[in-house]
C-alpha cells in the first residue's frame, strides 16, 4: 500500500559493534521503506538485529554508514545531520513498547499530557487533547485512573494515545500485542491500523507474535543482520 513519499527510508544502513576479534556486525546494508498509511512488521529470530535497527530509526543509536530520511528529512548521512534529536524524538517519532511503560503515579490522562507538556503546550491545554486522545482511543473512561487500576489492553491503549500525543508521522512499537491475549492484541493492532490509515501515519512493528500478522500490510524477515525477504 505505497502512497506519496515513504515516511521512514533507509538507504544501505549498517552498523558495527566493537573492533578488531570483537567486532559484529549487527545490521549490513538495510534497505527499507514505510509509507504513509502502512504497518509493517519486521520479524526476526533474537540477534537478529531488530532491536538495534528499530534504535537507529528513533534516532537514539548512531548508525555507522548508510543514509537515513524520516518524514522525507535527511537525518543521517555518514553523520547526524539534526542538531537536536532529542527535540526530533519528541516531536516526529511515537514509541510504543511490549510493556506500557506508564508512570504509576500519574492517571491516564496525566501519562498523555505530559508529552505534550515537554513539547510546549499549557497544562490545561494539553489535558483537553490528552482527553481527546483517550477518546480516540476509546478509553476516556478510564482517564482518572492510574495505570495499576488499568486491565493490560487499556494500559496499551494509553501508551498509544501517549505515543500519538505530538501527531507523529512515524509510530515504532516493539512487540506491543506480546503481554496481550489474542482479543487484546487484535483491538490494539486495530487501531494502530485505524491510526495509520486517518492520519497517515507509518508504523513500524517488531513483533514475534503471529496472531497479529493478518493485520500487517507487509513484513520484512531480518535475519543475520540482512533484509532476508519481504511479504506483502
Amino acid at each position: 500500500m505505497e502512497s506519496g513519499a515513504p515516511r521512514i527510508e533507509l538507504s544501505s544502513i549498517s552498523k558495527t559493534f566493537g573492533t578488531g576479534e570483537a567486532r559484529v556486525q549487527a545490521l549490513v546494508d538495510i534497505d527499507l521503506r514505510v509509507y504513509p498509511g502502512e504497518v509493517v512488521g519486521l520479524l526476526g529470530p533474537s540477534g537478529s538485529g531488530k532491536s538495534t535497527l528499530l534504535n537507529i530509526i528513533g534516532c537514539i543509536l548512531e548508525p555507522s554508514g548508510g543514509r537515513m530520511a524520516l518524514d522525507g528529512e535527511p537525518v543521517y548521512n555518514g553523520r547526524w545531520l539534526s542538531r537536536d534529536l532529542r527535540r526530533l524524538r519528541l516531536m516526529s517519532i511515537g514509541f510504543i513498547f511490549q510493556f506500557h511503560n506508564l508512570i504509576p503515579f500519574l492517571t491516564a490522562q496525566e501519562n498523555v499530557a505530559l508529552v505534550l507538556e515537554l513539547a510546549g503546550r499549557k497544562g490545561s491545554e494539553a489535558r483537553e487533547a490528552a482527553l481527546r486522545l483517550l477518546d480516540y482511543l476509546q478509553v476516556d473512561h478510564r482517564k482518572g485512573f492510574y495505570p495499576a487500576s488499568l486491565s493490560g489492553g487499556e494500559a496499551q491503549r494509553v501508551a498509544i494515545a501517549r505515543a500519538l500525543a505530538n501527531e507523529p508521522k512515524i509510530v515504532l512499537a516493539d512487540e506491543p500485542t506480546a503481554a496481550l491475549d489474542s482479543h487484546r492484541a487484535g483491538v490494539v493492532m486495530d487501531l494502530l491500523k485505524k491510526v495509520a490509515w486517518e492520519q497517515r501515519t507509518a508504523i513500524l512493528v517488531v513483533t514475534h507474535d503471529n496472531k497479529i500478522f493478518d493485520r500487517l500490510d507487509r513484513i520484512f524477515q531480518l535475519r543475520d543482520g540482512r533484509i532476508d525477504a519481504q511479504e506483502s
